[in-house]
């Protein structure tokens, strides 16, 4: 068994999802050094986080990608959002997000979650200060005097890594989150979400779509070459006759939970299942130690603001350790809850409610949401609010997000 020690002092990632990798990146463009531990190797094909999902990425992602060197790696496989129109099954009214209202070109871009996995991959692959262990376990966690000893599974044997901060971006199921004895809330919303391609009858045009009705919501997202990333939610218990239907049955069932916005829905690619759980950390910090992503939060798909409240995580760490002697002092970890905390619990409670709400089957609520939805679509401060919020710009952000494209 092969046996080293790293220094005491840098940052010690794990989790090389999409959040994790980001954050690795962005300590790297800053200039400090840190340790990623990854179970996966180092491939697209083998990141269960770099998967069949299609991305609804803010702009304020966009600008963060872009400025720690990823976006350039992936802007080409993007779709501009210039327009988003949310409505509901059965109720009049409708809200409408326009980007050339809002003095911006797009309000966001869809990217498949593979091809942003492969941009990181290969941003990673420039990285000069970060350490890459993957494949890699980690086994064991041993607090020190002044930070933490890392026990790491590696395929040349066993490795021990100190750091000064431990960050847990391993995922809602995050074993650092246990090893800190941090307690998580944990919701089931019973329902299962299914994503997949379809080809539709008129031009998107840019255009996505959020529509809620009693069974969950469904939405649809531009993508390059005339289709659509389908995202569709059913009931649990109707998630495997959904599995087992063929193109034409699911295509019709989309169809009628949409409806014919954009005319008929066609050849649906092949659907990806995925149950839907809320879990919220009740804490965000340790001492020396610190939650990002999903390990902090998991939240509903609704709205598409897992992986961009995730990089805000990333990037705002990123920002206060660069600026700081020692990465896990516990002012910093203060400041950076303190920070996350606005963002974190607006962004949580409104992907709740709107699951809670704009879903409940109660015909007593149908005026009061329709009009809460024209209100939104008709009073411009109203508007401007969801359209900064709908952008990732949210209490205090990184600065890396306020940075424009180039």
């Amino acid at each position: 068994m092969n046996s080293s020690a790293s220094p005491a002092g840098g940052v010690l990632i794990v989790g090389g999802g999409l959040v994790g990798a980001s954050l690795a990146i962005a300590l790297d463009a800053a200039g400090v050094a840190a340790t990623l531990v990854e179970a996966a190797a180092p491939r697209a094909d083998a990141q269960p986080s770099y998967d069949e999902r299609n991305l609804a990425l803010a702009r304020a992602t966009v600008n963060g990608l872009a400025a720690i060197g990823v976006w350039p790696y992936a802007a080409a496989q993007a779709t501009a959002i210039r327009h988003i129109h949310v409505s509901r099954a059965g109720e009049f009214g409708s809200a409408r997000i326009d980007a050339a209202r809002h003095g911006v070109d797009a309000l966001g871009w869809t990217l498949p979650a593979r091809e942003l996995g492969v941009a990181l991959l290969r941003r990673l692959d420039t990285c000069t200060r970060l350490t890459r262990l993957a494949p890699a376990k980690l086994e064991a966690l041993e607090m020190q005097a002044v930070g933490w000893r890392a026990r790491i599974r590696t395929a040349d044997g066993e490795r021990t890594v100190d750091a000064a901060l431990l960050v847990g971006a391993d995922g809602t199921e995050s074993f650092v989150r246990a090893q800190l004895g941090i307690e998580a809330e944990r919701l089931d919303y019973e329902q299962t979400l299914f994503v997949a391609t379809v080809t539709p009858e008129r031009a998107h045009a840019g255009r996505a779509f959020e529509r809620f009705s009693d069974q969950g919501p469904v939405a649809l997202l531009p993508l390059a070459q005339g289709r659509c990333g389908l995202v569709l939610t059913v009931p649990a218990e109707q998630a495997d006759a959904v599995a087992a239907m063929d193109d034409d049955a699911f295509a019709a069932l989309a169809q009628q939970r949409f409806g014919w916005r954009l005319g008929r829905l066609a050849r649906p690619g092949r659907r990806y299942p995925y149950a839907i759980h809320r879990v919220a950390a009740r804490r965000l910090t340790g001492p020396r130690a610190v939650l990002v992503g999903n390990a902090a939060q998991t939240v509903h798909p609704i709205g598409a603001q897992g992986f961009n409240l995730g990089l805000r995580d990333a990037l705002t760490l990123a920002e206060l350790v660069a600026a700081a002697d020692d990465p896990g002092a516990p002012g910093l970890l203060e400041r950076y809850a303190a920070r996350r905390e606005p963002d974190r619990e607006g962004t949580m409670a409104m992907s709740h409610a709107l699951v809670r709400l704009a879903c409940l089957e109660q015909p007593m609520l149908a005026p009061l949401r329709s009009l809460a939805l024209l209100a939104n679509d008709r009073f411009a401060p109203l508007q401007d609010r969801l359209a900064r919020h709908g952008m990732g710009f949210r209490g205090e952000p990184p600065r890396a997000v306020l940075e424009r494209l180039p």
